[in-house]
């Protein structure tokens, strides 16, 4: 069974999500241990509540290549296969990068590489654009900017602020993550430029 490490900053909502499709047997794999950088993230009370393991590593003050060594002598026990981003709020560091090349998620509520960053929904509403969304992605060492896995479209509605756009991407979101997680863990794919293929036969990797 493969093996996730899920790193969280607030709610976790997509870990949620994650979790739910794992235990209705629509994901096979496991969630090996839930990381946070926040004490107060309330996605680490889920995660123990559900029976998982859980590291909290403080990042506030923490320089992100300090936090990132951390992080991968607190993962290297758990062995995961893959590292799922949901709603981390901090960027990655080189030595988790480095350790976990290819083999890290994140999930991002545009449809990159439009509006990367904060405040996403609110950008596309600034820009006027009719459609949003939100992209399942690898992680690199720059902003948003890692080979695309997934993505699902959302329209944009006259009366949207960014909280209700927020909430029907979100929608996409819980239901793109788990798919592109399961198409990774395959190993049935291959990366052309910024494009993630699907392909038929397994390959190597991940």
């Amino acid at each position: 069974m493969k093996r996730l490490a899920i790193l969280l900053s607030g709610r976790g909502s997509n870990f949620e999500a994650i979790a739910r499709n794992i235990s209705e047997g629509k994901l096979e794999a496991e969630i090996a241990v839930v990381v946070s950088n926040n004490p107060d993230a309330k996605g680490l009370e889920t995660a123990a509540g559900l029976g998982l393991k859980t590291v909290c590593l403080p990042s506030k003050g923490v320089d992100t290549g300090v936090w990132a060594a951390g992080a991968v002598e607190a993962l290297r026990p758990f062995e995961a296969d893959l590292i799922c981003l949901a709603g981390f709020m901090r960027r990655v560091g080189g030595p988790l990068l480095e350790a976990y090349a290819g083999r890290i998620l994140n999930i991002h509520p545009s449809l990159l590489p439009s509006f990367p960053g904060l405040h996403v929904q609110q950008q596309a509403l600034d820009y006027g654009v009719k459609y949003s969304g939100c992209t399942v992605h690898f992680v690199d060492a720059g902003l948003d900017t890692g080979a695309i896995v997934k993505q699902a479209a959302v329209e944009v509605k006259d009366s949207d602020d960014a909280d209700t756009l927020a909430a029907r991407i979100l929608v996409e979101e819980h239901r793109i993550y788990s798919e592109a997680i399961a198409l990774v863990l395959s190993g049935r794919f291959k990366i052309q430029g910024r494009r993630v293929v699907e392909t038929q036969a397994r390959t190597a990797g991940v």
